[in-house]
């Protein structure tokens, strides 16, 4: 049986997320904090654990069948893969960011001036849209010190929370792009049966995070009203309960509409309401 190989970021932002994801799918794998290859033993597959910049074009040249990188690594290098599945974590923006006191306040007031970035690519792009012509400085790490020094006025980054913008004496003032991690593969095998089975294990992790499972006790008077409010994944079930007049009644409600949902349920009548993570679901 054929091997697939997946490249993952060995160390940074994506790396932990990408590990735990992967061992939700019931992958069993060690040495992946000492080791550059490892071994599923459940499961035909590699993991390889690369620089995130190196795992587009491992994937494009077929070193490697499969990849978890971010959507602005997949923009930068221009890379030629499929794109597989949205994964849900490393959510950040790619922003300008200028000194609090600078008196740039708009892109087009970029024009002529200087901006430091590690993503050039993504930045000349947005540039040439915009028609804006700057110097582009090209920097491999620590972007935010560049206007303190004197070498840019401006910069263009990631940015997760901000903390480290403003610790810096910077204020974003465009937004570029967003991006989270995403799941590629080489042209073509998204239809190979083990790619399948992957990435149906990854879908019912995901579905599951972003679900919670409901049970609850109402009177049977008040059925049709609560079941109006649980759409479920199907529909609800329904479970007489040993005390005549009343049932138990079990859904999954989206992670987005819980709170709504649990208020309304408790003045239709809902009582006893249980609300449970769920592990995996398969469809």
């Amino acid at each position: 049986m054929k091997t697939l190989k997946i490249a993952i970021q060995k160390s940074g932002r994506l790396n932990e997320k990408s590990v735990e994801l992967l061992k939700n799918c019931g992958l069993s794998f060690e040495n992946y904090k000492s080791s550059l290859i490892s071994t599923v033993s459940n499961f035909p597959l590699e993991i390889l654990f690369l620089r995130d910049d190196d795992i587009p074009e491992y994937v494009q040249d077929g070193i490697a069948d499969l990849g978890i990188v971010g959507e602005n690594v997949i923009s930068e290098t221009g890379v030629d893969v499929s794109f597989l599945q949205m994964l849900g974590f490393g959510k950040c923006t790619l922003k300008l960011a200028v000194q609090t006191h600078s008196s740039i306040q708009n892109i087009a007031d970029l024009n002529g001036k200087s901006i430091a970035t590690s993503y050039p690519v993504i930045l000349k792009n947005f540039l040439d849209k915009n028609n804006i012509s700057a110097d582009i400085r090209t920097i491999s790490g620590s972007v935010e010190i560049a206007p303190g020094l004197g070498l840019s006025d401006a910069i263009f980054d990631i940015v997760s929370t901000g903390g480290t913008l403003k610790s810096n004496g910077l204020k974003p003032f465009a937004e570029v792009m967003k991006s989270e991690a995403v799941l590629i593969g080489r042209n073509g095998i998204e239809a190979e049966p083990l790619v399948v089975e992957l990435i149906q294990r990854i879908q019912s992790v995901l579905r599951a995070k972003e679900t919670k499972y409901v049970v609850l006790n109402a009177e049977s008077k008040n059925l049709d009203r609560i079941l109006e409010l649980l759409p479920g994944v199907k529909s609800p079930t329904v479970v007489p309960l040993a005390e005549s007049g009343w049932v138990a009644v079990h859904t999954v409600i989206p992670e987005r509409d819980f709170w709504e949902k649990i208020s309304l349920l408790k003045s239709a009548g809902a009582q006893g309401i249980v609300v449970m993570p769920i592990e995996k679901i398969i469809l």
